[in-house]
């Protein structure tokens, strides 16, 4: 009985040779580990971090030791589950990864500035550019070919920071997610990068306006909100959006569904807010002419980059970001044709009976030329917004109905629209014409109109839109005018002279003839002192053409008479040279009211411009300057 109390155990179980390894290869990996953690979370070193310029490479090591515990851990468990090492091990890891989320943290916290978007994005755009650069001059056979070679020194000199901290970043964030500790690192990069995100918005004057707070808003308010958000547009897109995009697929190259999700929790928010606000703009109460400029800033900002858009949202989770760039778009769009409709509407409606003084340009073709002239500036835009989109054609024109059909001139809808525009105008201005007590006069207002939406055309974007043969078409019908405006107004005085002035006349016929001449010129030329040629190339035509007419003639038959009368001197009022000056004198509309011109239950007033009461008039009833393009339509 003694000898089995007193028995000996058996002799300890031998461990397999590959056991022994597996434990050793743990122990050996959590001494180095344990080195670096006791290092670096002590008291002395808490001015100092593992990721830095001096400790770099210890760094690296230990981020390899780490991922080659991870690995020895899973042999390790392979071979013996329920090895005591394994939970040691565990404990080490959890203490690895906290050291390493820190430090995520601070990097990104430490190099807000150096990581911003913009900072970002512009500087993978300068990589990128500079290796274009490259490759383009490699295969030139300029004498002046420029190498290129990127050396360390490049970003410190354009971007202030840590140049190292994006690759910081990604190491630290491929460890973990090998780790399996994604989730902690996503964690921190989601919090910091959505702060800086949130941030910039707000430096850009992105607010979370609901569609009440937009409806609620006057005009002078939501225009100043436009204003800062075209500004933003383009910034949060190319810079805020694109930087993030480039941050997260750097930082987290190793999982595409990270950058996904990290990308999206941070910047979704903001896109919305921002893509957003255009579709609540455009739902204001009042959509009224002069605020469609406003929206086609808006339309052409969103178009211009719908393409980066997409590309940087393109994950499938972002396709309520997609979505509502295209709702916008399309709601920006239906209120382009919306307020173009109240434009061609308030022609429609324009009755002011008030004639232009001195036959001047119509306020109204004013108002109407310059904003189509501006408008076409967005020819690529409504090029678009009016595709499909067929106007509805003007009634019957009375004296300018002969003015070519649109449809036979334009191709584009968009030419076709902006030509029936035009159309109506003019139509609106021929009836202007008939209140004119003046046959000539109208003819003459007739011809300042058209030559005003002629030179209006020509000296625009308008011209690519509707073309050169719409332009010579109605140049043609400005001549046109201005023919009938001469027979009318000078034809008893043109009368008043001899066909040929080298026919034989007595002494008696030609004072008589001269006498006859002198009158009608002296009424034609009080009549006339107040009407008005604003455009100086129409008024110098029709001056050298009547000045051919009466000069030359006029001249002549003095001449030949004075020969015949042996040299006597004729009593002549306007002599040939008087005349000239007479003529130059005409059509400022720089003298007298103009009053007795015309019959109408008003009367006009002002310099002869056409511009004072029927302008203030027409502005106040229907339409005004364009928010943004003021001085678009202006008095030019």
């Amino acid at each position: 009985m003694g000898k089995q109390l007193f028995r000996s155990s058996p002799p300890p179980v031998k461990q397999p040779a590959h056991q022994s390894l597996a434990e050793t290869a743990v122990q050996e990996c959590m001494r180095n580990i344990n080195t670096v953690i006791t290092k670096w979370t002590s008291s002395s070193s808490s001015n100092e971090f593992l990721f830095s310029t001096n400790s770099r490479r210890e760094a690296e090591e230990f981020v390899e030791a780490v991922k080659h515990l991870q690995s020895t851990m899973h042999r390790l468990v392979a071979v013996n589950a329920s090895s005591k090492n394994l939970v040691t091990a565990h404990n080490l890891m959890q203490s690895a990864m906290k050291l390493l989320e820190s430090e995520f943290g601070r990097v990104l916290n430490a190099n807000r500035d150096y990581l911003d978007p913009e900072s970002v994005s512009v500087r993978s755009s300068y990589r990128s550019s500079r290796f274009s650069t490259s490759t383009t001059t490699s295969v030139s056979d300029s004498e002046d070919e420029i190498s290129y070679e990127e050396t360390p020194e490049d970003d410190h000199r354009f971007f202030g920071g840590d140049s190292d901290a994006m690759d910081d970043l990604k190491t630290i964030a491929d460890c973990m997610i090998s780790t399996g500790y994604a989730k902690e690192c996503v964690k921190v990069y989601k919090t910091v990068r959505k702060s800086i995100v949130e941030e910039t918005l707000q430096n850009l004057a992105v607010e979370r306006l609901t569609l009440h707070q937009v409806q609620k808003m006057d005009w002078e308010t939501l225009d100043s909100k436009i204003r800062s958000w075209l500004r933003a547009a383009k910034l949060a897109v190319r810079s805020l959006f694109f930087g993030e995009r480039l941050l997260a697929d750097h930082v987290f190259s190793s999982s595409v569904n990270i950058v996904e999700s990290s990308f999206m929790d941070i910047t979704q928010e903001g896109a919305l807010t921002l893509f957003t606000f255009p579709e609540n703009a455009t739902k204001i109460k009042k959509l009224s002419p002069e605020k469609m400029f406003r929206f086609l800033d808006m339309y052409e900002t969103l178009a211009s980059l719908y393409v980066e858009i997409e590309t940087i949202f393109y994950f499938d989770s972002a396709s309520a970001v997609r979505s509502q760039v295209i709702n916008s778009l399309a709601r920006l769009g239906d209120s382009v044709r919306t307020m173009m409709t109240a434009f061609e509407t308030a022609i429609q409606k324009e009755t002011s009976r008030t004639p232009v003084t001195g036959g001047g340009v119509h306020p109204l073709t004013r108002y109407v030329m310059n904003y189509l002239s501006f408008l076409a500036d967005y020819s690529e835009s409504i090029a678009v917004i009016f595709e499909n989109w067929q106007p509805t054609a003007p009634s019957s024109c009375g004296a300018g109905g002969d003015v070519a059909d649109p449809e036979e001139l334009c191709s584009s809808p968009v030419s076709l629209r902006i030509a029936w525009v035009i159309l109506l105008t003019l139509c609106k201005i021929d009836g202007k014409a008939q209140p004119y007590k003046d046959v000539a006069l109208s003819y003459l207002f007739l011809a300042n109109n058209l030559q005003y939406v002629v030179v209006k055309v020509r000296t625009s974007s308008l011209k690519h839109l509707l073309g050169e043969d719409w332009v010579m078409r109605h140049e043609g019908k400005v001549k046109q005018y201005a023919e009938k405006f001469e027979k009318l107004a000078w034809g008893k005085v043109l009368t008043s002279l001899p066909e040929y002035a080298a026919e034989e006349i007595t002494p008696e016929e030609a004072t008589e003839l001269f006498a006859k001449f002198d009158d009608e010129f002296e009424v034609a030329y009080r009549k006339q002192i107040s009407w008005v040629i604003p455009d100086p190339k129409l008024r110098d035509h029709i001056k050298v053409s009547l000045s051919h007419k009466l000069v030359m003639v006029c001249n002549e038959l003095c001449e030949l008479n004075r020969l015949g009368s042996g040299g006597d001197a004729f009593n002549v009022r306007y002599a040939p040279e008087d005349i000239g000056n007479y003529l130059s004198d005409l059509y400022f509309g720089s003298r007298g009211s103009g009053t007795g011109s015309v019959s109408t239950k008003g009367s006009g007033s002002g310099s002869g411009t056409g511009s004072s009461s029927t302008e203030t008039e027409f502005c106040d009833q229907h339409i005004h300057p364009p928010v943004g393009g003021t001085n678009k339509l202006t008095r030019t």
